[in-house]
């Protein structure tokens, strides 16, 4: 009788031991290994930066690392549908821009995944305000004289943008529809030729990240007109805020969200979201974010959903009012 009530005891813990083998990785304990982060552009960008300034602690509280996968192509779009088609369990998120969750996907007709529907977002973390930057040659001081002067002057100024889609091309290419499609576009591939041309006076007006231009902007080389978040910058509190300016429409941010695959556990989400909203009250996180140009914007999964919607609707409209394509 007792052999038999032992080997009864073996068997259960052998059949135990083989069910909890056959649980998928996000019934079991997470994280139970290395996290994958798609980021869809080339590596060493500011996204890794920010990201790398909140991941220190989250991993020591996880008991797991973080590895960035550097997945770039048309204009994001391959990395993010990567993170659109992984599985969901718990072991794949996507980090990128505006231009992935709202924007991209309005300028080319044929990709096969919807962000908004395939990701199940975890937060939005940070953003970047815009400044509204204009070349030394521009008379323009504030931005309604801007404005006059491109209605009165159609065809004679120009913008550019450090890559089509982004919300620095988006945002002065509302500027450019709403006075008459009356400024010609010229894109550059990247912020840095992009500054370049503005300097030399090529190039009339783009907007730009604090970090990019405050150097030019300190020695009067280029010239702020607005920033686009809803407060002043305190780097630059003379330079009012595109809504203080008379036009509220040419506010906007560019932001950052993290995401899951649509179906990931919300378990997880929550957990890792929790996470991320700690990380972002550290007073150091907010230091070395702040030295991106950046500040946190934390929201959770639920208000994220909600925020992208409607930013992808502004967006589809602009893009459609321009018949503005992938370049």
């Amino acid at each position: 009788m007792h052999c038999a009530r032992s080997l009864s005891a073996v068997v259960a813990a052998v059949f135990s031991s083989l069910l909890g083998m056959s649980l998928p990785a996000s019934a079991q304990e997470w994280p139970a290994k290395p996290i994958r982060i798609i980021v869809p552009y080339t590596p060493g960008g500011v996204s890794e930066v920010i990201f790398r300034a909140m991941s220190t602690g989250i991993e020591t509280r996880l008991g797991q690392r973080f590895f960035i996968e550097n997945k770039p192509g048309a204009d994001g779009n391959i990395g993010t549908g990567d993170a659109v088609r992984a599985a969901p369990d718990g072991y794949t998120f996507l980090l990128a821009p505006t231009a992935n969750f709202a924007v991209t996907p309005h300028m080319y007709k044929n990709l096969n995944f919807d962000p908004l529907t395939g990701l199940d977002p975890v937060g939005l973390l940070v953003e970047a305000p815009l400044i509204l930057t204009v070349s030394g040659n521009v008379p323009a001081r504030t931005m309604k004289e801007f404005i006059d002067y491109v209605r009165a002057n159609p065809g004679k100024y120009n913008y550019g943008s450090p890559g089509s889609g982004s919300p620095a091309h988006l945002t002065v290419a509302q500027i450019s529809q709403q006075t008459g499609n009356s400024m010609v576009y010229v894109p550059f591939k990247g912020t840095a030729p992009l500054a370049l041309s503005m300097l030399a006076g090529d190039v009339h007006i783009s907007t730009y990240s604090l970090t990019a231009v405050a150097g030019h902007l300190k020695a009067g080389k280029l010239r702020a007109l607005a920033v686009t978040s809803k407060q002043r910058m305190a780097e630059i509190p003379d330079v009012p805020t595109t809504a203080e300016a008379g036009f509220p429409q040419y506010s906007g941010t560019n932001w950052w969200v993290i995401a899951a695959p649509r179906g990931t556990s919300t378990r997880i989400v929550d957990r890792l979201w929790a996470e991320f909203r700690t990380a972002l009250a550290e007073p150091e996180v907010r230091k070395r974010i702040a030295e991106t140009g950046h500040v946190p914007v934390p929201q959770g999964p639920a208000e994220t959903v909600s925020f992208l919607k409607a930013e992808s609707a502004r967006y589809k409209k602009i893009v459609e009012d321009g018949n503005i394509t992938a370049q």
